[in-house]
């Protein structure tokens, strides 16, 4: 099992924007020198514990500072973007990190994100997406268009030089992404997921916000099946799941250390709120795997019991285990970061022990040999 992870970021709403960039910088770095493969930073307007509106400035500040590890936005949303100018720049990111760059694609979930791009209502912004992403493609193909859309309009010039076939100091700057492509990942959280079957049917990577482990098995059988039609190979490996751990020596310290910390203050002030208010069905695959619990019952105390993956090292182990036998497995665990900002030394001792000490030790789901085709495909 690959070891990944998701920042969103979860930070307290009093941290100053420089505080919160410079704790994801050092997430990147401690990261990257740890052995965790991937990076994904999300990207949100309105959300005061989400308050990355740009992950690129993450992305490309971390650049220089890591050899390794890969990174994502987590995503762009493509109907807040002008899709050209999001092309070029991603392109050239994925220049600058010499292919350690990977694209996440969203529509968008919160309303007040919406608001402030001037959507009275989201509707419309899955057709929104697929519009940019088409507009994307063309920009990359580096091929003469010129687009007006249902929503957007863009183009791309003719390629030849302005001072003739022979001019080579005024050709067209390449900006499309390094070695010809970029990997595409899509997230779902809902078990009847929308996005897993366009993730399949796309060839994407698809990225699983946990709900339990229903969903988690829902999403892949929905993401092989969507495959399978558009006649591309389901590989397990591709699977990439997001939730909550954190390790200490013993199960005791590391349940204080998720419910006193900011993994407890992430759920108790901000996720059990909203998700109560706008998502209550995300309670659900929870409270199916814990007879006779209701709604009442979730508690940062209840979460750490019954949901997250804390304890020690061979207790992390094994609880995974037992959700690989339960959902069938995935490729890759993105840990989900929080605020640890004050102490960090136990967040980051948690993910150094996660890579080291747990990951090794989870049997990977069978997987396609690696002659085999593999689901994902680059744009």
């Amino acid at each position: 099992m690959k070891i990944g992870l998701i920042h969103i970021p979860y930070v307290s709403p009093h941290r100053t924007s420089r505080e919160t960039f410079e704790w994801s910088l050092r997430l990147a770095v401690e990261a990257d020198q740890a052995g965790v493969d991937e990076m994904m930073i999300t990207e949100h307007a309105t959300e005061a514990w989400e308050p990355i509106p740009n992950p690129e400035l993450v992305i490309a500040a971390a650049a220089l500072q890591t050899e390794r590890i890969r990174f994502a936005p987590m995503a762009h949303l493509l109907p807040y973007h002008n899709p050209a100018s999001l092309a070029l720049q991603v392109g050239w990111l994925s220049q600058i990190l010499e292919g350690r760059y990977f694209l996440g694609i969203g529509a968008g979930a919160y309303p007040n994100d919406g608001v402030v791009h001037g959507h009275k209502d989201l509707g419309e912004n899955h057709l929104m997406l697929q519009e940019a992403l088409d507009i994307m493609h063309r920009i990359w193909a580096r091929e003469p268009f010129l687009f007006e859309g249902d929503y957007f309009r863009a183009g791309f010039p003719e390629p030849v030089p302005q001072g003739g076939p022979d001019d080579e100091d005024h050709l067209i700057s390449d900006f499309s992404p390094w070695g010809g492509s970029v990997d595409i990942a899509v997230t779902g959280l809902s078990p009847v997921s929308s996005s897993m079957k366009i993730a399949g049917a796309n060839g994407y990577i698809p990225v699983s916000v946990y709900s339990g482990a229903a969903a988690l098995k829902a999403h892949w059988e929905t993401y092989a099946e969507a495959a399978r039609g558009a006649g591309l190979v389901p590989n397990q490996h591709l699977h990439h799941v997001s939730h909550d751990v954190l390790i200490a020596d013993t199960d005791k310290e590391a349940k204080r250390l998720a419910v006193e910390g900011g993994l407890g203050q992430t759920w108790q002030r901000y996720l059990l709120p909203l998700f109560r208010r706008m998502r209550p069905e995300r309670f659900q695959g929870f409270l199916d795997a814990v007879p006779g619990s209701t709604l009442a019952d979730v508690t940062p105390e209840w979460l750490a019991e019954h949901v997250w993956i804390v304890g020690s090292p061979e207790t992390v182990r094994e609880k995974l285990e037992a959700l690989f036998e339960e959902s069938g497995g995935w490729g890759t665990l993105n840990l989900q970061t929080h605020d640890y900002i004050d102490d960090p030394k136990p967040w980051l001792e948690s993910m150094r022990r996660l890579v080291d000490e747990v990951a090794p030790k989870v049997a990977l789901p069978g997987t396609p040999s690696s002659t085999s085709p593999s689901t994902v495909r680059s744009s």
